[in-house]
């Protein structure tokens, strides 16, 4: 079975296992290396994985069923795409108290300090790319471990 947003293969739940998910994540890139490398880290953990390559893609999935975390790439079909969907899912209020993890192959601290900061953005870390495996999983479990106060946390 395919995601009908990115044709990608849904490989959540595929192992017939009965373990409820560790939560649930949005990744939305628009490189499905990127996005296929990140499922694949994000599933071997038990976290329910839905992907789009499009902000308007991204906000349908979100709306549809609402992710844990969302980790959005800064700079998809445009430039700054990542920070203007963190701009519409702050003034949509079901959306607005999504925390995010951004992603980007910006590297240094001086251009991602460059990122518009006003307004509400619910950017919670930033990552750069190549994202380490065990770094990601940590963002991820903190953040859903404050979201569910602690009860629905994965530790490791």
């Amino acid at each position: 079975m395919s995601n009908p947003t990115t044709g990608i293969p849904s490989r959540s739940g595929g192992t017939g296992s009965t373990k409820p998910s560790a939560g649930k994540i949005v990744v939305v890139d628009d490189d499905p290396d990127f996005v296929e490398y990140t499922r694949i880290v994000l599933e071997s953990q038990g976290y329910e994985v839905r992907t789009a390559s499009t902000v308007d893609l991204a906000l349908s999935l979100m709306r549809q069923d609402k992710p844990d975390v969302a980790l959005l790439d800064v700079m998809m079909s445009y430039v700054l795409d990542g920070i203007n969907l963190t701009h519409q899912m702050c003034d949509d209020p079901a959306l607005s108290d999504i925390p995010v993890i951004m992603i980007s192959a910006i590297v240094s601290k001086e251009e991602a300090g460059a990122f518009p900061t006003d307004g509400c953005l619910s950017v919670k870390a930033f990552m750069t790319k190549p994202v380490d495996p065990g770094d990601l999983l940590l963002q991820v479990a903190k953040l859903i471990q404050g979201r569910s106060g602690g009860q629905n946390a994965k530790e490791g």
